[in-house]
């Protein structure tokens, strides 16, 4: 059956490998990406690869809540309804550490932004939907006041605190819809894949991208996932496993989403 799937981050890197499994397998996938001229080469690319796929675009900055918001208006007036959302977009160092609303961009576009991605899309979602964050082998306690944009922090630190909170923020959502649905998975891919961002950070090449789109295609699409709402998939052991002991703390994981909620507040009014 064809679902309609929402990935974020497509133009290059897992995002694109994912949409292109997913696209040759014949379903409908609204593709993400920043860049105009890029997403609409990688629709043209993907178009041809099935004939019983469907490919639509949309453009927006996850750096900027108020282009997450128009994004999720895009989405919601051409859809009544959303099979699949899968939150790829991923950042680890840029020419500029602060978005324009003053937050880390490490943690609006790996946190903040799927967030309020997931809580406004929800309505589009039905009981079998499923939701598919990503994660990160690098976890690292959270510093909430950083996470509002009040700290400085190195690219590592916050790409790993940035990849927590979404892990953190996913167990409390998806442990919330756990019995009436949508499925909420937080995956860690696999570490060190060839992507972008693996060379830019740590200059190195990078094992197969494949390895980590097939797993969230399969996260996305089968029987495996269908009760992992709440939990983490780590591929480094291909298997469910344990995130940060952070992550398992109820009381921090919610003083997480209470801050993310708190930065929305304030940026989104």
């Amino acid at each position: 059956m064809q679902k309609i799937i929402l990935i974020t981050g497509a133009t290059d890197g897992i995002g694109f490998e994912t949409a292109k499994m997913l696209v040759s397998q014949g379903h409908h996938v609204l593709l993400h990406g920043r860049n105009p001229a890029k997403l609409a080469e990688v629709e043209k690319t993907l178009s041809q690869l099935s004939g019983d796929a469907c490919v639509e675009s949309y453009v927006a900055d996850l750096s900027n809540m108020k282009n997450v918001e128009t994004l999720i208006r895009d989405v919601a007036e051409r859809h009544g309804k959303l099979d699949v959302l899968i939150n790829n977009a991923g950042v680890y160092n840029t020419p500029t550490q602060f978005t324009a609303d003053g937050l880390d961009i490490r943690f609006a576009v790996n946190t903040i932004a799927p967030y309020l991605l997931t809580k406004e899309l929800l309505p589009l979602l039905e009981p079998n939907g499923r939701v598919v964050n990503l994660s990160s082998a690098a976890q690292a306690p959270v510093d909430l006041e950083a996470l509002a944009g009040k700290g400085q922090l190195s690219d590592n630190e916050a790409y790993a605190q940035s990849k927590l909170a979404i892990t953190m923020w996913s167990r409390i959502m998806g442990l919330e819809l756990k019995d009436k649905g949508p499925m909420i998975v937080s995956v860690n891919p696999k570490s060190l894949l060839a992507s972008k961002m693996v060379k830019s950070a740590f200059g190195i090449v990078g094992s197969d991208l494949t390895v980590g789109a097939d797993i969230l295609v399969r996260a996305a699409l089968s029987d495996e996932f269908t009760d992992a709402s709440g939990l983490y998939f780590d591929n480094d052991i291909g298997r469910f496993g344990e995130p940060h002991s952070d992550a398992l703390d109820a009381q921090k994981a919610q003083d997480v989403v209470n801050a993310i909620e708190s930065v929305l507040a304030k940026i989104t009014q």
